[in-house]
Parts: C-alpha cells; sequence; structure tokens
C-alpha cells in the first residue's frame, strides 16, 4: 500500500489483532473516509467488465473525486445500497455452464475497502501453509508448497473430490489421480 493515511490505520488495527487475539471489534465503518476509498480504487481491478449498471472503470475514474465523495456520503450515512450483482454463464470445458456474478464497479471498490480491513484483522490468525484468497498468495504457489510436501512426505495420492458434483449426476465421472 502506498497510502499515508491508511498504510498506518491497517497496520495499527492488524497490530491490535496480533496482540490480543480476543479483541472484539464493534465496528470499522470509520475508517473507510475518502482516502481509504481511493486506496481501494487504486487496488481495485479496472478492467472486469461492467455490473448491471453499465458503469466501467473508465468511465468512473472521469469524475473520481466526485464519485468517491458521494459515495463516501452514502455509506457515512447508511444510504449506500449495492446494486443488484449482474449473472451469467461461462461455457467450463466439459461443455457444461457455471455462474458467476459481475458486480457494479462502485460496489468493487467497497468489497475491496472492507477486504482490507478484515485482512488486517485476520490475517494473522491464518496458518502459514493457508493460500486461499490471500493477498500475496497464489494457486500456484500452493500447488508448489503441495507437490514438495508429497515429494518430502511420501505422499502418492491425492484426491480431487467435487461433493455437490459426486452427488448430482449419475454416472458423473469421478477424478482419483496418482501423484
Amino acid at each position: 500500500m502506498r497510502s499515508p493515511t491508511v498504510t498506518p490505520q491497517l497496520q495499527r488495527i492488524a497490530a491490535q489483532a496480533a496482540r490480543d487475539p480476543d479483541w472484539v471489534c464493534t465496528t470499522l465503518a470509520h475508517l473507510l473516509d475518502e482516502d481509504f476509498l481511493r486506496e481501494a480504487y487504486r487496488h481495485t481491478k479496472k478492467s472486469s467488465a461492467p455490473g448491471i449498471d453499465g458503469v466501467t472503470a473508465q468511465s468512473y475514474a472521469e469524475h473520481l473525486d466526485e464519485n468517491l465523495h458521494d459515495l463516501y456520503e452514502r455509506l457515512r450515512s447508511g444510504r449506500y445500497q449495492a446494486v443488484p450483482v449482474e449473472r451469467v454463464w461461462i461455457e467450463k470445458d466439459d461443455g457444461g455452464q457455471r455462474p458467476i456474478g459481475k458486480p457494479a464497479f462502485e460496489d468493487k471498490i467497497v468489497q475491496r475497502a472492507v477486504a482490507m480491513l478484515l485482512e488486517a484483522i485476520y490475517e494473522q490468525d491464518f496458518y502459514d501453509g493457508s493460500y486461499g484468497f490471500r493477498q500475496g498468495r497464489s494457486p500456484h504457489e500452493a500447488l508448489h508448497e503441495l507437490r514438495q510436501r508429497c515429494m518430502t512426505e511420501g505422499i502418492g495420492w491425492i484426491v480431487d473430490a467435487d461433493v455437490s458434483g459426486y452427488f448430482g449426476a449419475p454416472g458423473q465421472a469421478r477424478r482419483f489421480q496418482r501423484v
């Protein structure tokens, strides 16, 4: 992070959470100021498809200061309400389809801001071997660690089971792969 105001806030929150694992945080809403929203905007992916409202990252950026101020005022006053997420279906390799949601760009900013706060609180609770949706960790790193552990611990089998798919359709292939 680059923000001179947001970074210290998140560091203080992370330090408090690390110092006191039983710390109960009643609200973090007061931290979501315009600077924080600007930093969240900076970290929001700009190349994604627009949501149901049709607003792109580029069009939002044309009046960024005004848009972030308006967003902040709506969040602060409790008037912010996310627009519905557009559901689209994408083709899977096996010929099926899976649904994905396309949130509005402004909602992505709010989601990023909340994620930044929650990461500061909960990051120290994760085990080192946890990779799912963590900042600075990738699926490739998880696969690398899995391979290393299989090699060093003599693991010869990995079972990849899709429980919902397993019970969903008769005759559906079950995959077992020898490493």
